[in-house]
């Protein structure tokens, strides 16, 4: 028999539910309180090898943090991160299970970081020549004498990427890899609320210069927080009630919220020439930047670059990024999109499985190019010399052909370690095999840019 009072009764019953949820979890709403005061962050321990300003440059102990990496599997080639100058940089080593400088030890690399710490008042004049041609290109050269490698690896993130791609341009010589995770390097009607705000029709960031000298964190907070505000301001803490009862995302939202809450101002000199020149101007694209009258000629970028894209990035959407790659004449470029955000790119637990291992791969294999092209330059000059003592008539052409053509492939200059598994795994095993090889198939067989492979036909021709 149908009872009208049955909805009501219901309702009422859920609501009991209800609430004795919420009475039960605002039993522990204390312990999580204490749990959310306990919480560490950057725990990778770390040694401060050069200071300059306000920077430090810190280089990370793998076997402090207990990574046990067999010497044999150690890169040569070190990375140094390059942050951004907004927010602390321990955002890429936030626990151990999301550690963008854990994962990198991990797979063997010499890890380095610049932590570039809070501007004074006294550096409110410091530009993007100082940051770049000054703080970073010591840096470098400091890991450059600490690791004895002529070229080492740069991983620039957010706008530290920004300023490792201006670096790379105006140092090229130094730089073996470039990686650029969430990097803006292109804005023309991207689609960025960022780019649309900071429309020089709606914005002079000259007004802000002069109210505050450099550009306060808290204004930068408000700002990002605006463009998703129900987000960041009702949702996540919707989000953190529900699961009240659970200590491990505790834990996770409270590292992430100690790292939003403390954010570092911007020098303003800096701040207005990166709004004019690059939101602006977008002249890093347009090959047109100058810093302190010297062109950054993005001609010069001819290394191996890879980006990190977050497919949901809405501080850098990936149309800010993706067409840069076009741009520079490197032949060896790589995109890796995934579906995440831009700081997700960094913690999210699905990304340390997916991604970073990849992009740790990827900087091994053109690390390894580089040690194989050393060798194979240093065997060249050996070589040169073992010629110039015997007579050209000590060995007739053919048994030169014959040699050669049943050389090991890996003798080729620029083919690797990787490039030769490759290749050998291809049916490819010797010069011979390489010669009478189609280039396109080569370059498949591989993962090669075709224009690299066909410097080892012109070799053995």
């Amino acid at each position: 028999m149908f009872n009208p009072m049955r909805p009501v009764i219901d309702a009422q019953r859920q609501g009991v539910e209800k609430l004795a949820e919420t009475v039960e979890l605002a039993g522990v709403l204390d312990d999580r309180l204490e749990t959310m005061q306990e919480v560490e962050v950057g725990g990778t321990p770390a040694d401060v090898v050069y200071e300059e300003n306000k920077l430090e440059l810190l280089h990370y102990d793998p076997e402090a943090a207990g990574i046990d990496v067999p010497e044999q599997e150690r890169e040569a080639v070190p990375i140094l991160v390059v942050y951004a100058l907004i927010n602390k940089p321990y955002i890429l080593d936030l626990q151990p299970d999301r550690s963008v400088v854990r994962r990198l030890l991990e797979a063997g690399h010499d890890v380095y970081l610049i932590d570039w710490n809070e501007p004074s008042r006294l550096d409110q004049h410091l530009t993007l020549d100082d940051y770049v041609n000054r703080y970073i290109d010591n840096c470098v050269d400091v890991v450059r004498e600490r690791s004895g490698q002529d070229q080492i690896n740069v991983l620039g993130y957010c706008m530290g990427g920004t300023m490792s791609t201006m670096y790379t341009a105006l140092h090229a010589e130094k730089v073996n890899a470039l990686g650029l995770m969430a990097t803006g390097l292109y804005f023309e009607e991207t689609g960025g609320v960022l780019e649309r705000w900071g429309d020089e029709e709606y914005y002079d960031p000259s007004t802000v210069i002069e109210t505050f000298g450099n550009v306060p964190a808290e204004f930068l907070d408000e700002g990002f927080a605006l463009m998703d505000p129900v987000q960041n301001y009702v949702t996540k803490y919707v989000q953190f009630f529900e699961n009240l009862d659970n200590e491990a995302f505790v834990k996770n939202f409270s590292r992430m919220e100690q790292w939003l809450e403390e954010g570092v101002d911007v020098a303003g000199a800096t701040y207005e020439q990166f709004l004019e020149d690059i939101y602006q101007g977008n002249k890093l694209y347009k090959n047109e930047l100058e810093l302190d009258g010297t062109h950054v000629d993005i001609e010069n970028i001819d290394m191996p670059v890879l980006q990190i894209l977050g497919e949901y990035d809405h501080l850098v959407p990936p149309s800010a990024s993706k067409p840069f790659n076009d741009a520079i004449p490197s032949e060896d470029t790589r995109i890796i999109e995934y579906s995440t955000g831009h700081v997700g790119l960094a913690v999210s637990s699905s990304t340390h499985e997916d991604v970073w291992p990849e992009v740790a791969d990827w900087f091994i294999e053109r690390s390894r190019e580089q040690e194989a092209d050393e060798e194979s330059a240093a065997g060249e000059e050996s070589a040169d010399e073992t010629t110039d003592e015997a007579t050209a008539d000590e060995m007739t052409a053919e048994e030169s052909g014959d040699g050669a053509a049943g050389s090991d492939v890996e003798t080729v200059e620029g083919i690797g370690p990787t490039y030769a598994d490759r290749l050998r795994a291809a049916g490819i095993e010797t010069v011979g095999d390489l010669a009478g090889s189609d280039p396109e198939a080569v370059a498949e067989a591989a993962d090669a840019p075709l224009g690299r492979v066909e410097d080892w036909f012109e070799q053995i021709a």
